[in-house]
């Protein structure tokens, strides 16, 4: 009986695991997201094509990095995206479920609010590929001067890790470098600004 016990159990555990919830890009939030970016897009002279959504609100281990199609008002691509460690640990995933958001200098903290995705640039994370991004409102007017970029790092994963988390660096939102590939040449044939967005 006890031998029986000892083979179900881990199955038991197992099956628990695979049907427990796995957090998920809300569709209808996004939506409403990506019309109001649309908005400020037309309203600043922007890129009306596409533009990059971060859900902050969602853990670091599950996508939440979106390039957004405003054509076909959906999802063009996604994945994992870093966050700031804030006072953790450098590449550890100490604040997976709770990022603390800071736009002070030395913070090492993402910073939430609209970014303009400025030019391209070497970089020595990832594909050698960053973006710099300006900062559009007081959440985030230090983007520039704390070197905020958009970039890829080797050390976020291709695939969802959750319940684990995506590595946290300084504050940049990196993302993958299969993902970068995707993204660098929509971004470069690209004649106006695009908007990165980070939100909560």
């Amino acid at each position: 009986m006890y031998k029986l016990i000892y083979c179900i159990l881990p199955a038991f555990l197992l099956a628990l695991n695979v049907n427990a919830a796995t957090p998920h890009i809300d569709t209808a939030r996004t939506r409403q997201k990506a019309k109001e970016a649309l908005l400020f897009c037309k309203q600043k002279g922007y890129n009306t094509q596409y533009c990059i959504l971060i859900d902050m609100s969602l853990p670091s281990g599950v996508k939440r990095f979106m390039v957004w199609d405003f054509t076909k008002n959906n999802i063009l691509i996604s994945g994992l995206v870093s966050h700031g460690c804030g006072k953790g640990p450098w590449s550890y995933t100490s604040s997976k479920y709770n990022p603390v958001f800071s736009n002070s200098d030395g913070s090492h903290c993402s910073a939430l609010g609209k970014y303009r995705v400025n030019e391209r640039a070497y970089s020595q994370w990832g594909i050698r590929v960053k973006y710099v991004l300006a900062g559009l409102e007081s959440t985030n007017s230090n983007a520039l001067g704390r070197e905020i970029v958009f970039h890829s790092w080797n050390m976020v994963p291709e695939d969802e890790v959750y319940p684990s988390g995506t590595p946290e660096g300084w504050g940049c939102p990196a993302i993958s470098n299969n993902t970068m590939t995707v993204v660098d040449p929509m971004l470069r044939k690209q004649k106006k600004h695009t908007l990165l967005w980070i939100y909560n």
